[in-house]
């Protein structure tokens, strides 16, 4: 028989590629760590790891029981969110990892809410930037992840994830006044004057500029909010998916935010291309920052290499640098909401797009605790969407 901690230390090394990391993520030290595989590899019979480098990589055969690593522990997940569901009913402390803006746009909404609905349940946040919030979901250091899409990042099939997208948002280019590209003349031929603070884009009844856009793809054929069962997933019903009391309707789509088409020219804000800010000085986060890949892919798409000479992860920072005249930059529409927007000119740009999403292990969608919390965070994010102004 296996023991399922061994399979635990197992999958921490393969995420964390050396012994020493893994050890401070599971707070053991690297020797019992070591002493756990070596236990491992006698009750597989076969070896798990060889070096890379200066780390560690599975074998063949490792590789092979990690697969099914993720699946048993996923069941073990859903055996105690069931076990829960049974015997403790909502009331415990839930540990939530999410980015600064999330926290403020949709953690703590959801908080309120819980405040009201299930007030035996008490949620803890931390502030966690980058992939820092994915990692501690999967090490056990917290419950739930509020986190940003990036390259690597684990996908919707990841066994051992379960996501839940949240919303998205575009990027805008942020420019100093006098830069020569934020005097460049709308469609109507006029200079764009620069945006006044919590003014730089007007909602209209039909469309507010300063939101992010609307998902118009066709929607899974799961309900992404179906409650789950026991049984095997059929083509019908995917259980990997949130459970909910109710059906979602269009009007409740929590993926994404409103609107798609990009800001008109009566706003003063003529859309931009990222290639325009080809040969510019940056400004923008650090390597690392799901921001910063997403910036620099869209540079990579237009065929060239941004020059950051300043980087700060504080996006009010990377406005105020701006201002003084530092740089350009691009920011998440969002990021922007309750920053001092007097110095600079904001000017939206198609394609990139900020992608927010909610994160358990496996099989703890299931657990009596987190159920509330995920509905509660979708509900924030449908709210957010059906604001009528920042």
């Amino acid at each position: 028989m296996i023991d399922t901690r061994r399979l635990r230390t197992l999958r921490a090394v393969a995420d964390h590629r050396t012994v020493t990391a893994a050890a401070a993520a599971l707070h053991l030290t690297p020797s019992a760590v070591s002493q756990q595989l070596v236990a491992l590899e006698h009750e597989v019979g076969h070896r798990l790891l060889e070096r890379d480098g200066r780390g560690v990589r599975l074998t063949a055969v490792g590789r092979i029981l990690l697969g099914h690593t993720n699946e048993v522990l996923a069941q073990l997940e859903r055996a105690g969110a069931d076990i829960a569901a049974y015997t403790a009913g909502t009331a415990g402390e839930v540990k939530v990892a999410s980015f600064a803006t999330a926290i403020g746009l949709v953690v703590a909404p959801a908080m309120d809410t819980l405040r009201d609905k299930e007030p035996g349940i008490q949620v803890r946040v931390l502030d966690a930037e980058g992939d820092q919030s994915l990692t501690m979901v999967l090490d056990g250091a917290v419950d739930v992840a509020v986190a940003v899409e990036y390259r690597g990042a684990p996908g919707e099939d990841d066994l051992r994830l379960f996501r839940i997208p949240l919303y998205s948002e575009p990027f805008d280019i942020v420019l100093p006044r006098d830069h020569p590209l934020a005097a460049v003349p709308d469609h109507d031929g006029e200079a764009a004057p620069a945006p006044e603070r919590d003014a730089e884009m007007p909602p209209t009844p039909e469309h507010d500029a300063r939101t992010a856009p609307v998902d118009t793809s066709p929607a899974s054929t799961h309900d992404p909010r179906a409650l789950p069962v026991d049984t095997p997933p059929t083509p019908e019903r995917d259980t990997r998916t949130l459970p909910v009391d109710t059906p979602p309707t269009p009007e409740r789509d929590t993926r994404t935010l409103p609107v798609d088409t990009p800001p008109t020219s009566e706003r003063g804000t003529r859309t931009l291309s990222v290639a325009d800010l080809s040969g510019e000085i940056w400004i923008g986060p650090y390597p690392g920052n799901p921001c910063h890949d997403v910036i620099a892919l869209a540079c990579e798409h237009a065929g060239f290499t941004p020059e950051f000479a300043h980087s700060s992860d504080d996006f009010s920072a990377v406005v105020a640098l701006a201002a003084a005249g530092a740089g350009v930059a691009m920011v998440p529409r969002l990021a922007l909401r309750g920053t001092d927007l007097s110095g600079v000119v904001i000017r939206p740009v198609p394609g990139p797009k900020r992608r927010v999403f909610a994160a358990v292990r496996r099989g703890a969608e299931r657990h009596p605790l987190l159920i509330p919390l995920l509905h509660a965070l979708q509900d924030a994010a449908t709210a957010l969407r059906q604001a009528p102004s920042m």
